[in-house]
């Protein structure tokens, strides 16, 4: 990870990273209390990992989508995806108002396009 990663990463620390990470850890540990609920928990806590540090990761799709993915990215979206994407999306319009907070805003884009669908998403980080 470059130094400009782990710098930008520790001011999202500061500005309510820890807190997106806490709220997916702990829903995902919720969501693990039944058998059913074990994939999305896992899903969540990996959103809450990508949250803690964002910068320096990139998102790779699996190859292909197989049909329990599918299912499951329906369900997940049904259920919470929508209002995970919707409210990153409307952190990253509040952090684009400011050309300091574009790094930011594109953060919350990518947790956006990974909180709606995560199931067949792959975080790399550098």
């Amino acid at each position: 990870m470059r130094a400009r990663d782990v710098f930008l990463n520790i001011i999202w620390f500061l500005l309510g990273g820890e807190v997106l990470f806490l709220l997916y850890c702990i829903g995902g540990l919720i969501m693990m209390l039944t058998i059913i609920g074990i994939p999305f928990g896992m899903e969540a806590i990996k959103l809450g990992g990508l949250s803690l540090s964002p910068f320096g990761s990139e998102i790779a799709n699996l190859e292909g989508i197989q049909g329990k993915r599918f299912i499951f990215n329906i369900l997940w979206f049904i259920t919470f995806g929508w209002l995970i994407a919707v409210l990153h999306l409307l952190l990253a319009l509040i952090f684009a108002v400011t050309f300091i907070g574009l790094p930011f805003a594109f953060q919350h884009w990518k947790l956006a396009c990974v909180g709606a669908f995560p199931f067949g998403k792959v975080i790399v980080h550098w």
